[in-house]
């Protein structure tokens, strides 16, 4: 295993963290992050930057955490049960974006490490994360770039980890309850440290680092574009989808609740409006119906 840095994966992160709010605060034109840094009680602290009511974002949260605790919560210990009781740090930045415009799409991104640790022994870390997109009215041109980025990202760390991490987040951001996708699509990963420390963290980069070149471009061909109401009471009814998914099947939302993190900041990926109608069903054939028909069925969309 190469040289494990904490320090090195931290200053990433809160760099990061500044250079995406930066550029979102260029996008909107108008709101600006407010800065709200906060104490865990149980160890550890972190970052929040949240943006509501801007010309653009009806509301935003870019959240940097470095967390400590005594035992490994069950969210994090569930898929590797031979880390249980181990003590643990987490740090990461987790993004959700919620465009005021029903034609842009919300967008999520969160790159992370973890960090098991028992006396005696060397620690145990691993990466994860990835981005993805949630549009209420599709656009190929959007869902093609969004990909094509994303493949981009992950080709100089071998051909084989872009189709494999695209179909890890088709199957990850999927409603159960209601047999379909989120969105579609882009990455996720974790229990990520097979290329060593050196090269697991410049994979972590190269995904943190490509996700505001693949949503600005999106974000600035939207924004503008001219809706009503109809397209308003669609994108509350889809963000409702949203919610249950977070809510209900969310690893990083379970971790933080689990683990005892501050309650404002894992939810603050949550729309600021969202609406739930009952036995609600898109007219045949109409550009709503066109979301769940054909845009968030699982596609090739690098390959377009």
């Amino acid at each position: 295993m190469s040289q494990f840095d904490i320090e090195q994966v931290k200053n990433y992160l809160l760099s990061l963290q500044e250079d995406i709010c930066r550029q979102l605060e260029e996008e909107d034109g108008e709101g600006q992050f407010i800065r709200d840094e906060w104490q865990r009680e149980a160890g550890g602290g972190g970052i929040s930057r949240v943006l509501e009511g801007g010309k653009v974002i009806e509301k935003g949260g870019v959240n940097f955490s470095h967390v400590f605790g005594g035992e490994l919560p069950p969210s994090a210990s569930a898929h590797r049960p031979e880390l249980a009781g181990r003590s643990f740090q987490a740090m990461g930045v987790s993004l959700v974006i919620h465009p005021k415009n029903p034609y842009a799409p919300t967008s999520h991104m969160n790159v992370r490490l973890f960090v098991a640790e028992k006396e005696g022994e060397e620690p145990v870390w691993w990466f994860g994360g990835g981005y993805d997109l949630t549009p209420y009215y599709g656009f190929e041109e959007d869902c093609v770039a969004w990909h094509k980025t994303a493949k981009a990202a992950c080709e100089p760390f071998g051909e084989e980890i872009y189709p494999r991490f695209k179909k890890w987040c088709d199957e990850y951001f999927f409603l159960k309850h209601r047999n379909e996708a989120r969105g579609v699509g882009g990455l996720f990963f974790d229990d990520f440290n097979e290329l060593g420390f050196e090269q697991s963290l410049a994979f972590l980069k190269s995904v943190g680092d490509s996700y505001i070149q693949a949503y600005r471009p999106i974000l600035a061909q939207r924004k503008d574009s001219p809706y009503g109401e109809r397209e308003r009471e669609f994108q509350l009814i889809r963000r409702g989808r949203y919610v249950e998914f977070n809510l209900v099947f969310d690893r990083g939302t379970l971790f933080g609740l689990q683990s005892g993190g501050r309650t404002e900041s894992i939810l603050m990926s949550l729309p600021a409006a969202v609406s739930w109608k009952y036995d609600w069903h898109p007219e045949p054939g109409s550009p709503e119906a066109q979301l769940t028909d054909y845009f968030i069925q699982p596609r090739a969309w690098a390959d377009l």
